[in-house]
């Protein structure tokens, strides 16, 4: 958490960022909860394909704003909405993310949007215990880095994030709120991780097959920035009520942004950024559900382009298949002449020990110079082998040598039905936007250190979050709410439906006041 610590991009809280090793409170993560900034501010907001005006088009609507004013929250960039995490479990989909960004790190509170229908329409609100400045508030002075996950043996929807007790990090605890009730309401949070340092970059998931021998654990990594970013892992086997000490792996590994899945058979592996001697894309592994994690091993070296103006990093965004297959992808300029551009990169493991050679994601021709960067996958998982369906969105600058207010950031899509093998042409889900109408931090202007993208299960469609900068700023406001699309697979978006409210720009004090409280995960 800790921006004025180090550079990189990174989630996050009150101010802490983590260095060129890219440090920030918090993570990303492709999953249901996938709407990132959500949505509508009233249960059952239809989400169709009226973009307000600005940088959205075709492709993606407005699915929630920031409620917030430097009248009711004066820490706040407001109107912000960034780093949306998503995940999936039949048809319902939930998304956590940031509201209210806060320039040193973090945010005012945590927001969460939840649909029980595919996508179609959504009911949103805010995390209650954040910061002291929240709708419903917290002893918090900054929340970040929201990331969600389902419980199917417990029937429990939770979302970790962190809580940043000052401005500029110091002490930042690993929280963790639940819902019962499929994601529309829940009680205060629980601590996975309160050990006075700073702890940043944190993903839970749970493992949900039936068969495994730990069916019913959950697993948050995090690091502790205090500790040169010694990766930690916590376990509960109780629906996220209580959580084991951290542990560390066996050598100790230093890294952050890991993003834990399980396999069938109950094997958990860990995809994460390493720093220093231990730098690269990693992983480690834990076979007795969670009672100790091994190793880590490389799965690839990381070369990098620096994105002018904008706070990213090359951590990684992973997903699993039906047969327990990892994928893993990131940014990465090896495959571009003289690294002057950013691609994004595949690879996978059947085991999380032996990984693929990288590949390159063709989204756009080597040598064009359009940079790519902040990919959230998702991948198929009823889908396996030469079959598996995979999709990436991301954000991408059609001239990487740009500077200032030459550079024009959209989103993009694509998709493989074949385990990529091949991939779809891609789709731009936004208009052009400008740096300075996101989020500025002291790294750099901000969508987030990750978004997030999911299958809807059983079905050839994906949704995937992103914050969209709609204009300049106007009247001490910003004007950057998030934004979904659902797109199908074989091709086209799938229709959904606007709230109007949410069209008007540096409007967020409408009927998204914050002084009305919305309903609470």
């Amino acid at each position: 958490m800790a921006e004025t610590m180090y550079k990189g991009p990174s989630c996050s809280l009150a101010g802490a960022d983590m260095s060129s090793a890219r440090r920030s409170i918090g993570s990303r993560r492709t999953r249901w909860w996938w709407l990132a900034g959500l949505l509508a501010s009233v249960a059952g907001l239809s989400l169709l394909g009226v973009a307000p005006a600005g940088a959205a088009q075709t492709g993606a609507v407005q699915v929630s704003a920031d409620p917030y004013t430097p009248a009711n929250a004066s820490n706040g960039e407001h109107a912000t909405e960034v780093e949306p995490d998503t995940f999936a479990w039949g048809s319902t989909v939930v998304s956590v993310f940031q509201t209210g960004r806060i320039f040193n790190g973090g945010a005012t509170d945590i927001g969460f949007a939840t649909s029980l229908n595919g996508g179609v329409s959504w009911t949103h609100g805010f995390m209650p215990g954040t910061s002291t400045q929240a709708a419903r508030p917290g002893p918090f002075f900054g929340a970040s880095d929201a990331s969600v996950a389902y419980d199917a043996k417990d029937g429990v929807w939770m979302a970790s994030w962190l809580g940043a007790h000052f401005s500029g990090g110091g002490i930042v605890d690993v929280m963790l709120s639940r819902s019962t009730d499929g994601g529309l309401t829940g009680s205060a949070p629980v601590t996975i991780a309160a050990n006075n340092v700073f702890y940043d970059k944190n993903w839970t998931v749970c493992d949900n097959s039936a068969t495994s021998p730990f069916y019913g654990n959950c697993y948050t990594e995090f690091d502790n920035a205090s500790g040169r970013d010694l990766e930690q892992m916590s376990t509960s086997t109780d629906g996220g009520l209580t959580w084991s000490a951290p542990q560390a792996t066996a050598d100790q590994v230093h890294g952050l942004g890991g993003q834990p899945l399980v396999q069938p058979n109950g094997r958990v592996i860990v995809p994460f950024e390493g720093i220093g001697r231990g730098g690269g894309i990693r992983a480690f592994t834990s076979d007795d559900g969670g009672a100790t994690w091994n190793a880590s091993v490389l799965v690839s070296p990381i070369t990098s382009h620096r994105v002018a103006g904008v706070r990213t990093s090359p951590l990684p965004s992973a997903e699993i298949s039906r047969n327990g297959t990892v994928y893993v992808v990131w940014q990465d300029s090896r495959f571009e002449p003289g690294g002057d551009a950013n691609d994004i990169v595949l690879s996978t493991s059947a085991d999380g020990t032996t990984w693929s050679p990288v590949t390159r994601i063709p989204i756009d021709p080597v040598g064009s110079g359009v940079d790519h960067f902040l990919p959230g996958l998702a991948v198929d998982r009823d889908s396996a082998g030469a079959h598996t369906m995979l999709a990436v969105t991301y954000y991408y600058d059609s001239n990487a040598s740009c500077v200032g207010g030459t550079c024009q950031l959209q989103v993009g899509f694509t998709s493989s039905l074949n385990n990529g093998q091949s991939w779809s042409a891609p789709q731009a889900l936004s208009g052009p936007m400008q740096e300075d109408w996101l989020a500025p931090t002291n790294q750099g202007a901000m969508a987030g250190d990750y978004i997030s993208t999911s299958f809807l299960a059983g079905q050839q469609r994906v949704v995937g979050a992103f914050p969209i900068g709609m204009q300049p700023q106007s009247n001490g406001l910003l004007d950057e709410p998030m934004f979904a699309g659902l797109e199908n697979v074989r091709g086209g978006s799938v229709p959904m439906t606007a709230d109007p409210v949410l069209a008007a720009p540096n409007s967020a004090t409408s009927s998204n006041d914050a002084t009305v409280p919305p309903p609470t995960f």
